[in-house]
C-alpha cells in the first residue's frame, strides 16, 4: 500500500486527467472551424512531436524499438492503431458537429462494452451484477433506438471502438506510452503525407487561418498525451478500485457541458437511456470493488483516448 501522501498526490494528478479529458470538447470545439478529418491529421503528427522527446526522456526507446521489429506486435499495434484512430476522429467529428452528449453516452457505455466482449471474447464468466448491468445498458440503447428511430451511432461508435481497442491491446505485452508512441507514428506517416499534400497546394488550415489556429492544432499534442501521461501517473500510487471509480469524472464532466455550456436538448428519451446506464455503471462499480476488496482481484480499468 503507498504511503498516505503519495496516495494522496497520485488521486489528485489522477482527477487532473480524468478531467482534461472529460472537459476536452472545450478545446476541440474551438477548431470546429477545421475539418474534423484535417484536425485529425495534425492530432496525430503534433502528438508524435510531443511523444517522442518523453519516450526518450523516460528510457523507453529500447522498447519502442523492439516493438517496432517484433512483427507480431507490429501487426498487433497496426490494427489498434486503425481503431483509436477511428475513435479520435469520431469524437473529434461528434463534438464539432453538436453531439456532445451522445459522446458522453459513449463513453459511459464503454466499460459495459468491454464486459460484454469479454464474456464473448475471452470467455469471461460474468457475475450476476455485471449480466444485470449489460441488461440495462442494453435495454437503454434499445429505447433509445425506438424514440429516435435510429441507433446512437456516434455512443455506439466510440464505445465499441475503444472497447475493441482495449481487448486487443491486452494481447500486445507493450507499456501505454510506447504502445501510444508506436500507434501515433504509424498514423503520421499518412497524416504526414495528407498535410503535406494540402501545403503543397496552399490549402489546409495550419499557416493559413491565423496565428491562434496554429497554436491549437499544435496544442492537439497536449490534449492527447497529457492527460494519459497524468493517468499513468497517478495509477502508479493508487489502488485500481479507485481508478476505477474515478473514470466516470470525465463522461461525467462531458455530459454537464452539453446540457448547461453547449445547450443540447436533454429529452426524456436520453434521459431514460442515461438512468439506465448510471444503474448500469452503479452495479459494475461495486461488483468490482467488492471483488477487489475479496479478492485482490483488479477491476478493469478503461482509459479514454
Amino acid at each position: 500500500m503507498p504511503p498516505r501522501s503519495e496516495s494522496i498526490t497520485g488521486l489528485l494528478v489522477a482527477i487532473q486527467a480524468f478531467l482534461i479529458w472529460g472537459l476536452s470538447p472545450l478545446y476541440w470545439t474551438h477548431l470546429s472551424h477545421v475539418p474534423a478529418f484535417e484536425t485529425l491529421m495534425h492530432r496525430v503528427v503534433w502528438s508524435l512531436v510531443f511523444l517522442f522527446p518523453i519516450l526518450v526522456f523516460q528510457k523507453k526507446t529500447r522498447a519502442f524499438v523492439k516493438a517496432m521489429t517484433n512483427l507480431r506486435t507490429l501487426a498487433v499495434l497496426t490494427l489498434t492503431t486503425c481503431l483509436v484512430g477511428t475513435n479520435w476522429f469520431i469524437f473529434i467529428w461528434s463534438i464539432n458537429n453538436g453531439h456532445v452528449l451522445q459522446t458522453s453516452l459513449g463513453y459511459y457505455i464503454n466499460p459495459l462494452v468491454t464486459v460484454f466482449l469479454g464474456m464473448i471474447f475471452l470467455k469471461e464468466r460474468l457475475s450476476p451484477k455485471q449480466k444485470m448491468a449489460v441488461l440495462l445498458a442494453g435495454i437503454g440503447v434499445t429505447w433509445l433506438t425506438f424514440d429516435y428511430g435510429m441507433l446512437p451511432w456516434v455512443s455506439l461508435a466510440l464505445a465499441f471502438t475503444f472497447a475493441v481497442y482495449s481487448l486487443i491491446r491486452k494481447v500486445v505485452d507493450v507499456g501505454p506510452l510506447v504502445g501510444l508512441t508506436v500507434e501515433t507514428l504509424l498514423m503520421t506517416i499518412p497524416a504526414a503525407a495528407y498535410l503535406g499534400s494540402l501545403g503543397a497546394k496552399g490549402q489546409g488550415a495550419f499557416l493559413h487561418l491565423g496565428g491562434p489556429t496554429d497554436l491549437l492544432l499544435m496544442g492537439t499534442a497536449l490534449v492527447t498525451a497529457l492527460p494519459l501521461l497524468l493517468f499513468n501517473l497517478g495509477a502508479k500510487a493508487l489502488a485500481l478500485s479507485t481508478i476505477g471509480f474515478i473514470q466516470y469524472l470525465a463522461p461525467t464532466c462531458t455530459f454537464l457541458l452539453a446540457v448547461f455550456y453547449f445547450n443540447e436538448p436533454l429529452d426524456p428519451s436520453l434521459v431514460r437511456t442515461f438512468a439506465l446506464i448510471w444503474s448500469a455503471l452503479t452495479l459494475v462499480t461495486w461488483d468490482s470493488i467488492t471483488s477487489y476488496r475479496s479478492h485482490g482481484e483488479t477491476p478493469s480499468v478503461e482509459k479514454q483516448a
